[in-house]
């Protein structure tokens, strides 16, 4: 007989991280080419071929209908640069709404992938395509491969005690840019003004939701002991993702976290934790202390803006949020917030 924590419906978003453990808990690790497997807070796989990585990722946007195909892109190249990897192959599996979805739809897909993958030097590979009962809105699956020297191997497990907490840009841009374009007319009707509610929705674009060139300007760099690249459930739940796959603790202080105005404001009028809304575009990285002004001057001189967020504490201190005397566990968003008005 079923337990009621067993039979009890999830909640959209991300698998709660318990349940994801002891699922990948059955996975076999019996392939000794597998370099990186299947784990919480791991950005993608990685496979030994030969003097390089391969290295793999999937994700699909569920969320996003605006520029579908362009998110897919980026997304995944982004998971594969946060592994000290460049983004080389893309496939799509498209899911189109049955009973809506007609050519221009699949001709614009294809054109948003295509003007994405060459903004990255990536080639479409291959893929599948689908009209799909019962789906409200198009779905994209993407995947997408890499390279990387193997000893330019970065991942989210290499942060260690001692090493400062980097945060690139500002949060949520993504998150932002979803709200403001599912949510037009209501941000309007709420008094907000036309170039507010264009600012948000260009977050998207400007200063963007790639993280592939901040990545690899902390690989070339060599001091980055870990990336990661936070996306569902927001910069907090990218923080404990990074604290599970290096198996240490994090002591962040909330006043540091850069937020964006737009991220801010649209968040405080749905009622939303920006904290816990869908992050990508900030990438976040750990590195030695005494190399951590060199990283940020690097991505100045790209004109990527960084901030230092925390420190890596020991495992034993746990992930918090400090906010001058006060400390807190930092909050935890197995289902992103974004899900609550989306």
């Amino acid at each position: 007989m079923q337990s009621d924590t067993m039979s009890r419906a999830l909640a959209t978003g991300k698998l709660p991280a318990d349940l994801l453990a002891a699922l990948l808990a059955r996975v076999p690790r019996d392939d000794p080419r597998v370099v990186v497997g299947p784990n919480i807070g791991q950005d993608a796989a990685v496979i030994a071929m030969g003097d390089h990585y391969l290295v793999a990722k999937t994700d699909p946007i569920t969320f996003a209908t605006d520029d579908i195909g362009w998110y897919a892109v980026n997304v995944n190249a982004n998971d594969i640069a946060c592994m000290g990897a460049r983004p080389k192959w893309f496939l799509a599996t498209a899911l189109l709404p049955a009973g809506r979805a007609d050519a221009a739809m699949a001709e614009t897909i294809l054109a948003q992938i295509l003007d994405a993958c060459a903004a990255l030097n990536i080639a479409l590979v291959g893929g599948h395509t689908e009209i799909t009962y019962d789906l409200p809105r198009p779905i994209i699956v993407g995947a997408m491969l890499g390279e990387v020297a193997k000893n330019k191997l970065v991942s989210s497990a290499g942060a260690r005690v001692g090493d400062v907490v980097l945060l690139t840009k500002s949060a949520p841009l993504e998150g932002t840019a979803l709200i403001a374009r599912e949510k037009e007319n209501d941000l309007r009707a709420r008094g907000f003004a036309d170039d507010f509610v264009a600012r948000a929705k260009n977050l998207l674009r400007e200063p963007g939701i790639s993280v592939v060139r901040d990545a690899l300007i902390a690989a070339d760099a060599g001091s980055a002991t870990a990336l990661h690249d936070p996306t569902e459930g927001g910069i907090a739940t990218g923080l404990w993702e990074l604290a599970h796959a290096s198996r240490v603790g994090l002591e962040i202080d909330a006043d540091a976290i850069p937020f964006s105005e737009e991220g801010l404001r649209v968040c405080a009028t749905y009622g939303l934790d920006p904290l816990g809304v869908i992050a990508s575009g900030s990438l976040l990285a750990t590195t030695p202390a005494d190399k951590a002004a060199d990283l940020i001057n690097r991505w100045a001189s790209a004109n990527i803006r960084c901030t230092a967020i925390g420190r890596v504490v020991p495992r034993e201190n746990g992930v918090t949020l400090t906010r001058g005397t006060t400390r807190r566990a930092l909050p935890r968003f197995d289902a992103d917030e974004i899900t609550r008005i989306l």
